[in-house]
């Protein structure tokens, strides 16, 4: 730039080429204001991590400084206070819920913190109001001072006067016209044309020679050439948004700068210009990536929203399944507060909506568990009657039948749904504790039962070995009375161990078979006994299956005396006279003696039954 104090004069310049350079210059002012680019500020990421003191502690910072405070980041410490404040509010009425209120009489206790809140919000808003004013008022002071400016260009080159004269006063003017700032964004273009072309015109009729004139080019040109590398080095700036910021501030400064030598205008220009371009550019690929970052994260919401809205309420009809359904529930939740902002149109709406669905979820579940409440109540006084029931039973020495009782009555402890669980280690320790009693006595009891079994084992293993050492040589009659003593005796020996039951009972019945043919015993009377054999096992079980046992050989007897009847009668038509007669008669006999035979052994079969039943 040129010195005040220096004499040396100008040449005159062409007009025409500094007019069209200083319009080149003011076409390329970006849209966006340099006072207005809070607009475009992305989200804080940090707020979300912040508690409700640390956002209270820093609203108090900013209520300090409110003329550089940013209003995105108000608007994001108020979103994440509130975000707070009603995670607590959802928490103080789901516990006023699960304790058995009534979703209409929750009534929120006042929150200091909110009171705080609201208190420095008020504050920063009313002085960010008069802070807005007051630089509404500044720019149009500014503007009144730069009109005021190009008044004085215009006489400048309206006068007449001696241009180098005028030098210091004109420089003096874009002095107080680079110190003076913003004006109205709807009068920025405006005014620095006519700023602009005034300029130009004094630099026309300023008579500089050549020397003082290229000096003046060569200090723009190193202002402007700074400022070109400064606006290349943005395109490698990390924080997109800042770079874009920083261009604002580098443009007003070579809008400020004066025109360099004119066969170098064009390629200075066009070297700030693509910097510029190319700043732009990544601020606007910057924020469509923003906008489809924002678009995936409003599908992954409305996802979780459309899952939890789809839960069928009609299935979930156990504690178990409310409760893996809540832990799907929540972890949806978790998986949402992962997710980034929506688009800001959406961001309130798809919040809202899934804030819906979950509190119907817990609604639901609300309801469900006053319910369930209600029925464990019942539940308890059912297993209170079940615990009266075995503690009548637990002293009981009728083994078989107690045990089928108290097994019973276990079947269908676990029928019944669950209790409160303030109760339900008591009620079950008191029917266990009685159960438990009883079947401690029974095993006492057949301990010493046992060795009665034994006992029993060693006198059947005699039996078996008495029948195994009848020689074949004995006597028919002798053999077969002997056989039917120790069959008797068998009959007469009380149980023995379980587990030795049923290979006892395959060597006494081949021993008893072996016998039965060699001394050819009547199939009958084996047929008996063995059918004592097995009545010895059924009793093991208890007086129930031989009760059915001897309905079914009544039953049996019936049928066989019906159809006894019906041969007998039959006889009494048929005659001898043919042979064929002769033939079906012969038959019918034949059956209705092996018919009486069956009925006296099915009545045997009865008898056997009605002694083992006395005997009980």
């Amino acid at each position: 730039m040129m010195d005040a104090h220096d004499t040396t004069l100008p040449l005159n310049q062409g007009k025409l080429e500094e007019e069209k350079k200083t319009s080149e210059v003011s076409e390329v002012i970006i849209e966006t204001p340099v006072e207005n680019v809070d607009a475009v500020k992305e989200p804080e990421e940090t707020t979300k991590q912040m508690d409700k003191e640390e956002i209270l502690n820093r609203l108090k910072e900013l209520a300090q400084n409110t003329e550089n405070t940013n209003k995105q980041e108000i608007d994001n410490l108020k979103q994440a206070f509130y975000k707070l404040h009603n995670a607590e509010l959802e928490a103080a009425k789901k516990l006023f819920l699960d304790n058995g209120g009534v979703e209409e009489d929750f009534l929120p206790e006042e929150d200091p913190a909110e009171i705080n809140f609201k208190r420095l919000m008020s504050g920063i808003k009313e002085k960010r109001s008069v802070f807005a004013a007051e630089l509404e008022r500044q720019k149009e002071d500014n503007l009144q001072v730069k009109l005021s400016i190009i008044e004085e260009l215009k006489e400048l080159v309206e006068s007449g006067d001696d241009a180098n004269k005028s030098y210091t006063e004109f420089k003096k003017l874009q002095q107080q016209w680079n110190e003076t700032k913003l004006v109205p964004q709807g009068k920025v273009n405006e005014i620095w044309k006519n700023y602009q072309l005034y300029v130009e015109k004094f630099y026309d009729l300023l008579k500089l020679n050549n020397e003082f004139r290229e000096y003046d080019f060569k200090k723009n040109l190193e202002i402007k050439t700074h400022l070109c590398e400064a606006a290349e080095k943005l395109t490698n700036e990390e924080d997109v948004v800042s770079a874009f910021h920083q261009l604002q501030k580098l443009h007003q400064e070579f809008r400020d700068t004066g025109p360099v030598a004119k066969d170098l205008r064009d390629e200075v220009w066009n070297r700030f210009k693509t910097a510029s371009t190319a700043v732009n550019r990544r601020h606007q690929q910057h924020f469509e990536e923003l906008k489809e970052v924002e678009q995936h994260n409003l599908d992954q919401k409305t996802v979780i929203c459309e899952i939890v809205e789809a839960i069928e309420y009609d299935e979930l009809k156990t504690f178990t399944s409310w409760e893996n359904k809540t832990q799907e529930v929540i972890a949806l939740q978790n998986k949402w507060k992962t997710i980034g902002f929506a688009p800001q149109r959406m961001n309130v709406k798809i919040f809202d909506r899934f804030r819906q669905a979950c509190d119907e979820f817990f609604k639901k579940k609300g309801e469900f568990f006053k319910t369930l409440k209600e029925g464990m109540n019942e539940n308890l006084e059912k297993k209170k009657a079940l615990c009266e029931t075995a503690e009548a039973l637990k002293d009981s020495t009728d083994w078989k039948v107690t045990s089928d009782a108290l097994t019973a009555l276990q079947k269908e402890w676990k029928t019944i749904g669950p209790v409160a669980k303030k109760h339900s280690d008591a009620i079950w320790k008191r029917f266990i504790s009685a159960c438990d009693h009883f079947f401690e006595q029974k095993k006492k009891s057949n301990s010493s039962q046992r060795s009665v079994e034994l006992e029993n084992m060693e006198k059947k293993k005699a039996v078996i070995e008495k029948l195994s050492s009848i020689d074949e040589k004995m006597d028919t009659d002798e053999a077969t009375t002997l056989v039917r003593e120790l069959m008797k005796e068998w009959n007469s020996i009380g149980h023995v161990p379980f587990k030795e039951k049923d290979k006892l009972y395959k060597l006494y019945h081949a021993q008893i078979d072996l016998l039965f043919g060699r001394f050819n015993i009547s199939t009958s009377h084996k047929k008996l006994s063995n059918f004592r054999s097995n009545i010895s096992n059924i009793q093991e079980s208890g007086p129930q299956p031989l009760y059915r046992e001897r309905e079914k050989l009544m039953r049996t007897y019936d049928n066989m005396k019906s159809e006894l009847q019906t041969y007998e009668n039959n006889l009494g038509f048929l005659t001898s006279t043919s042979k064929k007669g002769s033939s079906l008669l012969t038959e019918l006999n034949r059956k209705v003696e092996k018919l009486k035979a069956d009925l006296e052994l099915v009545m045997q079969k009865i008898k056997v039954i009605d002694e083992s039943l006395r005997e009980e």
